[in-house]
């Protein structure tokens, strides 16, 4: 399936994974889940910590989802780690973790889901 943002004009493929019926030859619908969850805890963090002078520049996310094993065919969990920048101040952690796991798309997924979110200093 292709999207289109209308207001960039960006497109977006989808397809089905091997295991359900399709060609796996781009990010499956429930992979956005889990992308668009890794996606707005890292901007709202950012957003949070920019009037505090503190940039994520460099921050890397790895993510993974697992389906549930039992029927109905859903999203299980979604592990995410937020591997951050050194220079992240001590006394701004805090805010920055609250921020990510408050995204909106956070507050949006099912309580169903486990969510399993963690954060990575490198100080």
């Amino acid at each position: 399936m292709e999207a289109v943002h209308a207001p960039s004009g960006v497109r977006l493929l989808t397809d089905a994974p091997v295991d359900n019926h399709g060609r796996g030859e781009s990010f499956s619908p429930t992979d956005l889940v889990v992308t668009a969850f890794s996606a707005c805890a890292v901007t709202t963090a950012a957003i949070a910590l920019q009037t505090h002078g503190v940039m994520l520049d460099g921050t890397k996310v790895y993510a993974e989802k697992h389906m549930s094993p039992d029927p109905p065919r859903r999203v299980g969990r979604v592990v995410v780690r937020i591997d951050l920048p050194a220079g992240i101040p001590h006394d701004r952690r805090p805010l920055l973790e609250t921020a990510a796991r408050g995204c909106p798309v956070a507050r949006s997924i099912h309580p169903d889901i486990r969510v399993d979110l963690t954060f990575a200093y490198p100080d």
